[in-house]
């Protein structure tokens, strides 16, 4: 399939993609993002109806120490690694942005706990660029299709730029967590009725 079609077929799957985090400015998001690592999505929701309510901006997240913020988020697994993980992200953000969210991909990973994939989902959602976040879902995905043969996330990152319409990226991107989120699962996927079945390498298998 070419990369027109595949786009059209997600259109068909998902045509209102959107992120199911909750936030209400980018510093949310990225403290939403960071505690989505291997949590659900509703899981973090839950945890930061709360937690934004008081602590909502870096300077405000700042007068938390560790293991108070860890007892807030520690529903969400990982809250050591993730607590100390938020309150460096709000030093940096302080320190070398003026307490702004930066938009670009060199500044955003330049600050401690955010890597690419985290980073490409803030210039993403909150400022409407142009990038193609790789996270469990587009890998599964992306390699199911055949759009990649790689599991490392940035290789994969770069596959799916050079297939895809800059236009498109952060618009797949959302179509393919969905769509491996709700259909394409990494165990029993509901393979019936799908488009990419002559592509997909996981259906090909079974049969």
């Amino acid at each position: 399939m070419t990369s027109r079609q595949i786009t059209q077929a997600f259109d068909e799957l998902v045509p209102d993609p959107k992120c199911e985090l909750e936030y209400h400015s980018p510093y949310e998001l990225l403290v939403a993002v960071i505690l989505s690592a291997q949590c659900t999505d509703k899981r973090v929701n839950m945890v930061t109806r709360e937690l934004f309510k008081t602590y909502n901006t870096p300077e405000s997240m700042l007068t938390l120490s560790q293991q108070q913020l860890g007892k807030l988020i520690h529903s969400c697994g990982f809250y050591n690694s993730k607590s100390k993980a938020i309150l460096e992200m709000s030093r940096d953000i302080i320190q070398k942005f003026d307490g702004v969210v930066p938009q670009t991909i060199e500044e955003l990973t330049s600050l401690r706990g955010v890597g690419r994939k985290t980073a490409n989902v803030v210039i993403s959602e909150a400022f409407k660029g142009d990038a193609f976040a790789v996270d469990t879902h587009v890998l599964r995905v992306s390699n199911r299709l055949g759009l990649t043969k790689s599991d490392n996330p940035d290789k994969v990152e770069e596959d799916l730029k050079q297939f895809f319409p800059k236009s498109s990226w952060s618009r797949l991107h959302y179509q393919m967590v969905l769509f491996g989120r709700y259909k394409c699962k990494a165990q029993k996927p509901d393979c019936k009725d799908c488009p990419f079945q002559k592509i997909c390498s996981y259906f090909l298998k079974q049969k």
